[in-house]
């Protein structure tokens, strides 16, 4: 009798790993898997063959509801059910809101971008500005030591030719100053090729970016406030003034 009874909880136990099998393999959509190496002990009595929440393996890590518990409280692992699917974790308003956030992130970078470009356009020229004129005036001080020379090479020629008049017969005076005469057009003519200009202020308006003032003359037959005459030249360099002019300016005599 006690076999009988054994077998029989055998075979209803099988029949039930069977039905739960069955259960799984359609929630889950895959067969039911041991681990290897582990010991499956059963201690079924009479009493637990009416009540199926009871069984399950001694030594196994899983225990096994009925078909009804797992269709009323779900399986993690189960196919994915359409009208079970989850929901996005993000709302409309939420997308709607992340959105502009975005937007305004979009926009203030672009105008970054702008202002940056405008920057590195206005560094460009600024450099090439410096670079034009560093190639234009970086002979400036040269020019101002050179123009002294200048001064001296023009006064020793007038000095030559008041020597060399022609109640003078002396041939050697006469040669030294047509030789001062050459020196000086050819100092000019270089000083025009790299554009240094000698001013010739006489008879026009005082302007103090390129004059100096150093004496007052009376204005005979010109215009108070014109230049009568030039103790000194100024020259330019480029357009640029690298040494003023002094000079004279006419004012009204007072009787």
């Amino acid at each position: 009798m006690q076999r009988f009874l054994c077998a029989s909880a055998l075979a209803c136990f099988v029949m039930l790993i069977w039905e739960e099998e069955r259960v799984f393999k359609e929630r889950c959509g895959r067969t039911l898997v041991f681990r290897e190496n582990t010991t499956v002990s059963w201690n079924i009595s009479p009493s637990c063959l009416c009540s199926r929440k009871s069984l399950c393996f001694r030594g196994s890590p899983r225990v096994f509801s009925t078909a009804a518990q797992q269709r009323s409280t779900g399986d993690e692992c189960g196919p994915e059910d359409p009208h079970d699917e989850p929901k996005h974790p993000l709302s409309d308003c939420a997308i709607k809101h992340k959105a502009i956030k975005l937007e305004e992130q979009v926009r203030d970078l672009t105008e970054r971008y702008r202002k940056a470009l405008a920057d590195s356009e206005n560094v460009r020229r600024r450099t090439q500005k410096f670079v034009e004129d560093a190639k234009l005036f970086g002979i400036q001080s040269f020019c101002r030591d050179l123009v002294e020379v200048a001064d001296i090479l023009e006064k020793t020629a007038e000095s030559a030719a008041e020597e060399a008049e022609p109640s003078n017969p002396n041939p050697t005076l006469k040669k030294i100053y047509e030789g001062l005469s050459l020196i000086e057009a050819k100092l000019q003519s270089v000083f025009a090729k790299h554009g240094l200009q000698k001013m010739n202020p006489v008879g026009g308006k005082y302007d103090p970016y390129d004059h100096e003032i150093v004496c007052h003359v009376p204005a005979e037959g010109m215009q108070p406030g014109t230049i009568a005459l030039v103790t000194q030249d100024g020259y330019k360099l480029h357009g640029r003034t690298i040494r003023h002019a002094l000079v004279g300016v006419a004012v009204e005599s007072q009787e």
